[in-house]
């Protein structure tokens, strides 16, 4: 595979920093027209109707776009067309927090009822214990996937919050276990706006879009409509993509990532504020130093394998395991949109992927490649699936998982274990209750692995429990084994 050509030139980032940074900073960026290359060539193999690629080396930056906005009107994607970014989202909220850990609005490791005295959850003592930490490194123990709708309004995270008392359940106790949580996100957003007063959206209009002098930021679609935006595209009955239900779900689910729009640029504008830890271009700050290098300390291990590296969670930025550096990041996915952005701070290099559609993973051996070239950073090696695989007592895993979003089936065949897949809820009212089944072999006692790439990757099933039954399936998120009645 080729190695990037030395530019014939670069497009300066916004502002200008002293900043000290590493060997990366003096790497020698591709140019424009071969990352349009490369990027072409990636996109089409993964099916993706359109994406936007930006790496930034220091305050030099180069971008591009391929493909199209919307499959119908074919509108073509260009560098200043906003993606949704999904739950890179939650890293933007996590900033919001920290700023106000730096003003003394807010302490990580009380209980969130000193801010939100009337916050309820199914168990009370989860509610009088859970901190505003446990939210941002995904260990508060309830259930994180609920995905209905509750208005328009000023007070629509409010009451995604008052649902929390009567939906799902305490998985796990606060602190114990690691289960990704989007709810979570949007209780740190109802905190953001307690504390401060504005609505999550005005909070980071003001507090982190002004002060970074961002210009392609859109929050909801009447925002996104005065902008160049891209459409989600899933696929259709024949395999090709047809154009998303909606274009986003909720605003109560925005803290979390069902919303927020922007550039490759402008989000590697804001990586660069992180980098700098805090600094902005003219010397203001974003954060303390204090509080940005808190955010990329390891404060919980992830359960199981974590895709692509990621082993370990920082305050908001997932960390990854790869040689020949410290690599921080985080990825989204809307319905029909994804995003991708790593970052690797002790060579000032960053890298921004969007796309709207097709397989987003499908791009990331060419944004592992580059990593490499300009950062010498690379990735651990992809799980796959044994050759040989272990044999393994069936009957542990075997059953059904469910969150209020979900639903997982393992099954033993003639031919071998499956698993089949089921969305529920609103995700299923909007994207349809089809089932998906996949063969899967075991890598141990407890992990099962696709035996097909499915969108890049070969994911993992992980079980959890002491018991002759596994009490959980986690796949990045917990899911309880539902009873038996008898029908399996």
């Amino acid at each position: 595979m080729g190695r990037p050509t030395p530019p014939e030139a670069t497009t300066p980032a916004p502002g200008h920093s002293d900043r000290s940074a590493g060997a990366g900073s003096t790497a020698t960026l591709p140019t424009a027209e071969y990352l349009r290359t490369r990027l072409a060539e990636s996109v089409e193999k993964s099916g993706i109707p359109g994406a936007s690629l930006a790496i930034r080396v220091g305050d030099r930056t180069v971008a591009t776009a391929v493909g199209v906005l919307d499959v119908e009107t074919e509108y073509p994607a260009t560098t200043d067309s906003v993606f949704q970014i999904g739950s890179i989202t939650k890293v933007w909220t996590t900033t919001l927090v920290m700023q106000l850990v730096d003003e003394g609005l807010i302490d990580l490791d009380v209980p969130i009822r000193t801010y939100i005295p009337d916050l309820r959850l199914v168990d009370e003592d989860a509610a009088a214990r859970v901190t505003t930490r446990h939210l941002l490194c995904h260990v508060a123990g309830f259930e994180g996937e609920l995905f209905e709708d509750h208005g328009n309004g000023d007070d629509s995270i409010a009451r995604l919050v008052a649902s929390l008392a009567t939906v799902g359940e305490q998985l796990f106790p606060p602190g114990e276990t690691f289960s990704y949580s989007n709810a979570g996100f949007d209780l740190l957003g109802l905190l953001v706006e307690v504390r401060t007063g504005l609505t999550w959206e005005r909070a980071l209009r003001e507090r982190i879009v002004a002060p970074l002098g961002l210009t392609h930021v859109a929050n909801n679609a009447t925002e996104s409509i005065l902008l160049r935006t891209a459409i989600g595209h899933i696929g259709g009955p024949d395999g090709t993509n047809v154009k998303a239900p909606v274009h986003h779900t909720d605003r109560n689910g925005a803290p979390s990532g069902s919303a927020l729009a922007t550039t490759a640029t402008d989000l590697l504008e804001f990586a660069a504020a992180h980098i700098r830890l805090g600094r902005l271009s003219d010397d203001r700050r974003l954060l303390s130093e204090e509080s940005a290098r808190a955010m990329r300390e390891p404060q919980i291990e992830i359960v199981g394998n974590g895709a692509f590296g990621a082993r370990k969670w920082g305050l908001g930025w997932i960390l990854y395991d790869w040689s020949g550096g410290e690599v921080v990041g985080h990825d989204g996915g809307t319905i029909g949109q994804g995003a991708m952005l790593r970052v690797v701070p002790e060579r000032d290099v960053s890298i921004a992927l969007l796309t709207n559609g097709g397989a987003l993973y499908g791009v990331y051996d060419l944004i592992c490649e580059l990593l490499d070239t300009l950062a010498d950073v690379r990735p651990p090696a992809p799980a796959l699936p044994p050759a040989e695989p272990p044999a393994v007592d069936a009957s542990y895993l075997v059953g059904s998982y469910a969150s209020p979003a979900q639903r997982f089936d393992v099954a033993e065949t003639e031919d071998g274990l499956t698993v089949t897949t089921r969305l529920l809820g609103r995700l299923g009212e909007l994207l349809g209750d089809a089932t998906t089944t996949m063969r899967v072999v075991p890598t141990s006692e407890r992990m099962l692995i696709c035996t097909e790439a499915v969108g890049g990757r070969h994911q993992q099933f992980l079980f959890l429990g002491e018991g002759e039954r596994a009490e959980y399936l986690h796949v990045g998120r917990a899911m309880r084994r539902i009873p038996d009645t008898g029908a399996e």
